[in-house]
C-alpha cells in the first residue's frame, strides 16, 4: 500500500481566492450607496461588554438602549467576545446575537460580523464540544484531526449564531518562555502551515466564497512574528533576522491566506523596532499585494491605541489611527470607544487618509460578510444543530486527546499497567484532580479560571482513573496544590510528608505535574524551571523506592532536569482538553497506544534554548588553546521524539533524482514496518540537510510529514513529492536562493544523498 503526501507549495500569483462575480458585483452596489459615517462604522469593532452590565444578583444584562445608540449612531460593523469573558448557553447567543442582526439591518442594512475567541473548540458557549489545545494537534502529527475538530467547532459555533472565529493560530512556538506557547501547532513552520491549512477547510469548509451555516470565518493570528518575543514576555518586541522571518514566521501566513482564510489578526508587538500595525511593507506589500489576498485585517485588542501609549510611534491616537489605517488595518478593535470613528472622519476629511483607502477596507469587510452569507442569512442555529455537544463531537475529542498524549519515557515497559491488575497507585501532584489545568486557558473563560462549574460532567486524572482501575486501587494525595484564588503559579503550602507516607500503600506513583491554566501577559513567567514545590515532591517520592510515572500537564517545557531520572516512565499530556483524563487513563492502561511526538524542542537548561533547526555554527565541541569554548545543544528531548507501545522499522530509503535543479519534484519514498505486538500509528517525518550553503545553514528542516497506521507485521510505503525549490533559502540579499551542492534527505534512520546540480535565485518574494 502506497500513501502519497504533498509538501505545501503554491505558485503565489494569482488571487488567493477566485473571486465571485456576483459577490464582487454585490460588494460595489452596497459600498456606493454607504455614507462616510457608514463606512467608518464597518471598521469599527466593539466589546460586548460595554453593551450592558451586572444587576444586583450578579448577572449580566444586556442594555438595549446602549446597543441602538451604538448601532443607529456610529454603525458599529462587528462585535466580540463574551460578557465578562465568561462563556454562556447557545439559547443567550441566540437572544443577543439575533438581537445585535435586526438592529444592524434595520439601522444599516448590513449584518454585524459576531467573532469569538473558539480557540479549541467553542470556548464561549456551555455544553459545547472542548478539543486539545492546538499544541496537541502539532504533536499528533495528524492533520485529519486539525480539519475534523475545526469543523466540529465551525458547526457548534455556527449553532450559537457565531459566523467568525479568531483562530488559527499559528505563531511559531519557538521560545518556551512564550506565555501562549499551547495556543500554536509547535516550532515548526510546516507543521504551522500544513495544520493551518487543514484547519482553515474544517473551519470554512471547501468554498471560502460561500461558506454555509454549518461552517465560520477564520482569523488566523497573530500576523506574525508574534511568538518570537526578545524577553519571552508577551506583547513584547521581536529581533530576527530577513531571513527567518521570511522563511519560518511569515510562512504559516502565507499558506493560510493561498487557503482563503477570511481575515488575519495582526501581532500586538514590533518586529525589529516596527510595530505591526504600522508596517505599510508587512501589512499590505507582503499580503495583500504580493500574495494578492482579499480578506480584511483586524487589530488585537486595543493595539491601535498601543502605537502612541506603549510603542511610541505615534504622538496620540488620532496619530495612530491614521499610521494604522495607512499601514493595511481594515477593522480596528477598539473595544471600550467610538473614538475611532471620529478620528477617523476627522482625517479623511483632512486628507490624511484617502477615501480609496476607506473603500478598500470597507470592500473587504463586506466582501467577507456576503461571503459568510450574512445578508441573505443574518442568523444561524435552532433546528438543524441536533449535534451540538453530541456524543459523536465527544468521541472525537477523545480520539484527538489520545493521538496528542506523548510517552517520553518507558523503562523496563513499566507502561502499560494494566487495568485488571490490583495493584495499588498513589495520585499525587497538584495536576491530578482539577479540569482547569487539563483545558488551559481560552476554556469557558479567558484564563480557563473560574470555570470549573462548567466541565463538572468530564473527567478529571483521578476520576478517569477511578473508573479504569477502580476507585479502592487509588490513593489519592496531593501534596501540591494550587491557590485557585492566586495568580496561576500560585500554590498552597505542601504537605509532602501526606503524599510520602502515603506511597507506603501503594505499588506505584503517578505524579501529575505542570502548571495551571493561563494565557496572555497574566502567563508570563520569570523562572522556566518547574515550581521548586512540586519538584521537591518528587525527590521526597523518590525516596520511598516505589517505582515513579511523572505526567506532564503544561503549556509549555518547564525545566525537569534534575527529576526526570527519577521517574521510570515520562508522558505529557500537554492541555488536552476535556477528555484528557480519559485518554490518558486509556493510554496508561493500554487500551490505546501512544503515537504522538514532540511538537518542540524541550529543554534541559535556561541557557540551552534551542528549536531543532538551529544553525549548524550553534554546536561546537571544546576548543583548545588559552580559552575552553563549550557550546554543545543540550535538550532533553527533542523535536518529533516519542515513544510507542510497539517499535517501528524504517527501511528502503529512495528518491527518484539523484540529482536535480530547481524545476524538479524529487518523489521520496520509504517503508515503515510495525515490527512489535501491537497495532499502532507512526508519524513519518521527511527531513532535509543542506550541506554547505553562502549562508550557516540549519541543521536540519523538516520538509513534510504524514501519519500512517499500521498493523503488528505490516509495511506500508510511504511516498512524499518534494518540489526541489522548496530546499531553497533566503539568502543575505534577502532572495531566495537555491545552490548548487550536497543534501541529505532523512526519515527515520535512513538518509540519502541528493545533488542540486544548478543555482537558481529568485526575484519574486515568493516562490
Amino acid at each position: 500500500m502506497t500513501f502519497l503526501c504533498g509538501a505545501i507549495f503554491v505558485q503565489a500569483k494569482q488571487p488567493a481566492i477566485p473571486r465571485d462575480a456576483g459577490i464582487e458585483a454585490k460588494v460595489e452596489k452596497t459600498l456606493s450607496k454607504m455614507t462616510l459615517d457608514e463606512k467608518i462604522g464597518q471598521m469599527l469593532e466593539l466589546n460586548f461588554d460595554i453593551m450592558g452590565g451586572y444587576d444586583a444578583t450578579g448577572t449580566w444584562k444586556l442594555n438595549e438602549t446602549m446597543l441602538d445608540t451604538l448601532i443607529s449612531k456610529w454603525k458599529v460593523g462587528s462585535i466580540l467576545n463574551a460578557p465578562g469573558t465568561r462563556a454562556v448557553t447557545v439559547a443567550q447567543w441566540q437572544e443577543w446575537i439575533q438581537l445585535i442582526q435586526k438592529k444592524s439591518m434595520k439601522y444599516i442594512g448590513i449584518p454585524d460580523i459576531y467573532g469569538l475567541d473558539q480557540n479549541h473548540g467553542v470556548t464561549y458557549t456551555q455544553a459545547g464540544t472542548l478539543f486539545p489545545q492546538p499544541i496537541n494537534l502539532g504533536a499528533s502529527f495528524n492533520t485529519e484531526l486539525a480539519r475534523t475538530g475545526a469543523e466540529i467547532t465551525a458547526y457548534e459555533s455556527r449553532a450559537s449564531n457565531c459566523p467568525w472565529v479568531f483562530n488559527p493560530v499559528v505563531d511559531l512556538g519557538r521560545d518556551p518562555r512564550w506565555p501562549r506557547i499551547y495556543e500554536s501547532f509547535g516550532e515548526d513552520a510546516v507543521v504551522n502551515s500544513k495544520m493551518v491549512v487543514a484547519e482553515i477547510k474544517g473551519y470554512q469548509g471547501d468554498d471560502p466564497n460561500h461558506i454555509d451555516q454549518y461552517h465560520v470565518g477564520t482569523s488566523t493570528k497573530h500576523y506574525f512574528a508574534y511568538g518570537a518575543p526578545w524577553s519571552g514576555k508577551d506583547r513584547t518586541p521581536a529581533y530576527l533576522n530577513p531571513q527567518i522571518i521570511r522563511e519560518k514566521y511569515f510562512e504559516p501566513f502565507k499558506q493560510a491566506a493561498l487557503a482563503g482564510t477570511l481575515t488575519m489578526m495582526v501581532n500586538s508587538a514590533s518586529v525589529n523596532g516596527v510595530p505591526l500595525h504600522a508596517s505599510y511593507e508587512y501589512l499590505t506589500k507582503w499580503l495583500k499585494e504580493d500574495l494578492q489576498w482579499d480578506g480584511f485585517l483586524v487589530t488585537d485588542w486595543a493595539d491601535i491605541n498601543n502605537l502612541f501609549t506603549r510603542e511610541r510611534v505615534a504622538k496620540d491616537k488620532k496619530d495612530a489611527v491614521r499610521i494604522a489605517v495607512n499601514a493595511g488595518i481594515d477593522m480596528s478593535m477598539d473595544p471600550y470607544s467610538v473614538d475611532f470613528c471620529i478620528l477617523l472622519k476627522e482625517l479623511v476629511n483632512e486628507g490624511k487618509v484617502k477615501m480609496s483607502r476607506i473603500d478598500d477596507a470597507v470592500r473587504r469587510i463586506l466582501r467577507a460578510k456576503y461571503r459568510l452569507g450574512l445578508f441573505d442569512k443574518p442568523n444561524t442555529g435552532g433546528k438543524g444543530y441536533q449535534k451540538f455537544g453530541s456524543a459523536e463531537f465527544a468521541a472525537k475529542a477523545l480520539k484527538s486527546a489520545e493521538e496528542s498524549i506523548v510517552l517520553l519515557k518507558n523503562e523496563g515497559n513499566l507502561l502499560p499497567l494494566i487495568s485488571k491488575s490490583s495493584q495499588k497507585i498513589l495520585l499525587t501532584g497538584p495536576n491530578a484532580n482539577q479540569m482547569r489545568c487539563l483545558n488551559g486557558g481560552w476554556s469557558y473563560t479567558w484564563q480557563g479560571s473560574k470555570a470549573e462549574d462548567l466541565s463538572e460532567q468530564y473527567n478529571t486524572i483521578y476520576e478517569a482513573l477511578c473508573n479504569k482501575y477502580g476507585k479502592e486501587n487509588i490513593i489519592l494525595e496531593q501534596g501540591v496544590t494550587y491557590n485557585e484564588d492566586g495568580n496561576y503559579y500560585e500554590e498552597h503550602a505542601p504537605q509532602i510528608d501526606k503524599a510520602v507516607a502515603a506511597a507506603a500503600q501503594a505499588d506505584i506513583i503517578i505524579a501529575c505535574i505542570g502548571e495551571n491554566s493561563y494565557t496572555e501577559t497574566p502567563g508570563n513567567l520569570s523562572d522556566l524551571w518547574l515550581s521548586e514545590n512540586q519538584r521537591n515532591l518528587v525527590k521526597a517520592l523518590a525516596k520511598t523506592g516505589k517505582p515513579i510515572i511523572l505526567v506532564l500537564n503544561e503549556g509549555r517545557p518547564r525545566l525537569i532536569a534534575d527529576i526526570e531520572p527519577l521517574a521510570k516512565a515520562v508522558v505529557d499530556i500537554l492541555i488536552p482538553g476535556n477528555y484528557g483524563g480519559d485518554a490518558l487513563a486509556n493510554l496508561l492502561a493500554g487500551d490505546a497506544n501512544f503515537s504522538a511526538k514532540m511538537p518542540f524542542t524541550y529543554p534541559r537548561e535556561i541557557n540551552s534554548l534551542n528549536t531543532y533547526d538551529y544553525k549548524v555554527s550553534e554546536e561546537v565541541g571544546t576548543m583548545a588553546g588559552a580559552y575552553n569554548y563549550d557550546a554543545k545543544v543540550s535538550l532533553q528531548w527533542p523535536f518529533g521524539y516519542g515513544l510507542s507501545y510497539t517499535t517501528y522499522e524504517y527501511s528502503n530509503l529512495q528518491v527518484d533524482k539523484s540529482q536535480f535543479t530547481a524545476n524538479d519534484v524529487l518523489t521520496v519514498t520509504v517503508n515503515v514496518k510495525n515490527t512489535g505486538a501491537r497495532a499502532g500509528k507512526e508519524a513519518v517525518l521527511l527531513y532535509s540537510s543542506d550541506l554547505v550553503a553562502s549562508v550557516v545553514p540549519d541543521n536540519k528542516r523538516l520538509r513534510d510529514f504524514t501519519k500512517i497506521e499500521l498493523n503488528p507485521g505490516q509495511t506500508k510505503t510511504v511516498t512524499f513529492r518534494l518540489p526541489a525549490k522548496n530546499l531553497a533559502f533566503v539568502g543575505a540579499d534577502g532572495r531566495w536562493t537555491l545552490e548548487e551542492g550536497d543534501f541529505i534527505l532523512k526519515v527515520g534512520n535512513q538518509t540519502v544523498p541528493v545533488v542540486c546540480t544548478q543555482t537558481k535565485v529568485w526575484d519574486e518574494p515568493n516562490i
